[in-house]
C-alpha cells in the first residue's frame, strides 16, 4: 500500500512538472539586449547595451518586476545585418526572453522584423528612423521623420535662409528613405531640383576628401547651402575631421546631422566643428532635475565622470520604463497582454515632458536642434513648444499619404488605407 501511494504521488508530481517545464527558468524574467558590440556600429550601440544593463540593475534594486529579478541576456550581432536576425531568433526561441531592446540601423531592424512577427516577440527600437513602418511587435521609441527631419528642414529654411541642400548619407534604407521624404518636402516648399544634391557612401567609409571638396563646390554658387547628414556609425569621425581640414565651417555651410550625438563627438576634436547642428529629441545639455539625475546616475554606473549621454539612451530609458509599466499593468510578461496595456501609457522624458504611446506604436516627443560646442556638447538653439506625435507614414510621399497605423480597436492594422478602407500590413 505504501509503495502504491508513493507511485501515485510521484505520478502526480511528474504531471505537475510536465505542465510547468520552465518552472526553474521562470525564477527570473529574461530581457534581451540586441546591440552591436563589435564592427562599424559598435561606436554607437555599445553605450546602449551598458545603459540597459544599468536600467536592469536599477529595477532589480527596486525589487525586480512581478516579484522576480530581471536577467539580462546580451548578444552581439557584430554590425552584421543577417546576424541580427539569427541573434533575434536565438533570444526568442532559445533564451525565451520576455522582451528585446535593440537594433540601431534600419537595416538591422528590417532584418529582425519578420522574426519578431513570426514568433510574436516584442522589440523596443530606440533610434530615429525613416518611418514608413508600423509593426504590432515593435515599439518605436526613436523619432519618426516628422519628429526630426521635417522640423530640421523648417529650421534651415526659415531661421537660416538655406536655399541649397546637399544630402549626404550612408548607403542603406534609413538615409535613402529619409532623403526621399526630405526631397519631396523640399520640392513642396519651392526648392528647385537642381538645388538638391544627394550622395551615399558605404558603412565605415573613411576617405572623405573628394566628397567634402564636392560639398564646397556645391556650396560655392552664391546661395546659402547646408548639408543634411544621415551618415551613420564610425564613418562620422573621418567625415567631421575632413570638414575641419577643408575649413567647412558652420557659418558658410552648416551641417545638420540626424545620426551624430554626444557619443560620436566624444572621439574627435569638436573645436573646429562649433556651430554645426544636430536635430534630436534630447541632448545631455538640457537643464532640469530629471536629466541631471540621469547623467549623474550614468557616470556613477560606468565610473567615469567624462562619459556622455545621448538621445538613443533616453529613448532606451523611455522604452524600458514603458515596458515595466505595461508589465505591471498587465500583471504578466505575456506579449499579447503587454501590448494590450501599452497604448496610452505615459512616462516622463528627460526634457521635462512626457512620452505617450500612440496607437501606431510611436511616441510623443519634443524636437530640439542643437549647435555643437567646443566640449562636444550641444547648445539648444530651437525646440518645439510641445511634444510632437510620431507619424508612422509620411504625408509627403504619394504612396503613403493615405495610410494610417492603429493597433487598437476595429482597425488593428499598421498600414490602413483611409481611401480604400483596407489593411495592407505593417510595412511597405
Amino acid at each position: 500500500m505504501r509503495w502504491a501511494k508513493l507511485i501515485a504521488f510521484l505520478s502526480v508530481a511528474c504531471l505537475v512538472w510536465s505542465a510547468h517545464p520552465g518552472q526553474a527558468a521562470d525564477e527570473t524574467i529574461k530581457v534581451g539586449i540586441l546591440h552591436s558590440l563589435s564592427g562599424t556600429m559598435a561606436i554607437s550601440e555599445t553605450t546602449l547595451k551598458d545603459a540597459l544593463l544599468m536600467l536592469i540593475e536599477g529595477q532589480n534594486q527596486k525589487g525586480g518586476l512581478l516579484g522576480k529579478k530581471l536577467e539580462a541576456v546580451v548578444v552581439d550581432p557584430a554590425s552584421d545585418w543577417p546576424m541580427f536576425a539569427e541573434k533575434a531568433l536565438q533570444l526568442l526561441t532559445q533564451d525565451k526572453v520576455a522582451v528585446v531592446f535593440g537594433c540601431w540601423t534600419s537595416v538591422s531592424r528590417k532584418s529582425v522584423l519578420p522574426v519578431f512577427e513570426e514568433h510574436n516577440g516584442l522589440l523596443f527600437y530606440p533610434v530615429q528612423y525613416e518611418g514608413q513602418e508600423s509593426s504590432r511587435n515593435v515599439v518605436y521609441t526613436g523619432a519618426a521623420p516628422n519628429q526630426q527631419a521635417i522640423p530640421a528642414i523648417d529650421y534651415l529654411l526659415g531661421e537660416l535662409g538655406v536655399a541649397r541642400f546637399y544630402l549626404a548619407g550612408t548607403d542603406y534604407v534609413f538615409p535613402r528613405t529619409a532623403n526621399k521624404i526630405i526631397e519631396a518636402y523640399l520640392l513642396s516648399k519651392g526648392v528647385a531640383q537642381e538645388d538638391i544634391a544627394v550622395n551615399y557612401t558605404p558603412f565605415g567609409h573613411g576617405d572623405w576628401q573628394s566628397i567634402v571638396a564636392e560639398i564646397k563646390r556645391f556650396g560655392g554658387a552664391g546661395r546659402k547651402t547646408a548639408v543634411i547628414s544621415t551618415i551613420n556609425g564610425d564613418a562620422n569621425v573621418p567625415f567631421y575631421k575632413e570638414l575641419a581640414s577643408q575649413s567647412v565651417a558652420a557659418g558658410s555651410i552648416p551641417v545638420m546631422a540626424f545620426s551624430v550625438g554626444e557619443e560620436e563627438l566624444s572621439g574627435i576634436d569638436a573645436g573646429p566643428l562649433v556651430g554645426h547642428l544636430a536635430a534630436w529629441n534630447y541632448f545631455q545639455s538640457v537643464e532640469g532635475p530629471a536629466n541631471e539625475a540621469f547623467v549623474r546616475r550614468w557616470r556613477e554606473y560606468v565610473g567615469d565622470e567624462a562619459r556622455v549621454t545621448n538621445d538613443p539612451m533616453e529613448a532606451s530609458l523611455i522604452g524600458f520604463n514603458l515596458w515595466v509599466k505595461a508589465v505591471e499593468k498587465a500583471g504578466t510578461v505575456d506579449v499579447d497582454q503587454v501590448l494590450g496595456a501599452l497604448v496610452g501609457l505615459e512616462v516622463p522624458n528627460l526634457t521635462g515632458g512626457v512620452a505617450r504611446v500612440l496607437p501606431n506604436h510611436h511616441l510623443t516627443k519634443p524636437v530640439l536642434i542643437g549647435e555643437i560646442q567646443s566640449d562636444g556638447q550641444f547648445q539648444v538653439v530651437w525646440q518645439t513648444e510641445a511634444e510632437v506625435e510620431g507619424d508612422a507614414w509620411s504625408d509627403f510621399l504619394p504612396e503613403s499619404a493615405d495610410l494610417d497605423a492603429d493597433w487598437t480597436g476595429p482597425v488593428n492594422c499598421g498600414n490602413y488605407n483611409r481611401e480604400t478602407r483596407t489593411c495592407g500590413g505593417g510595412t511597405e
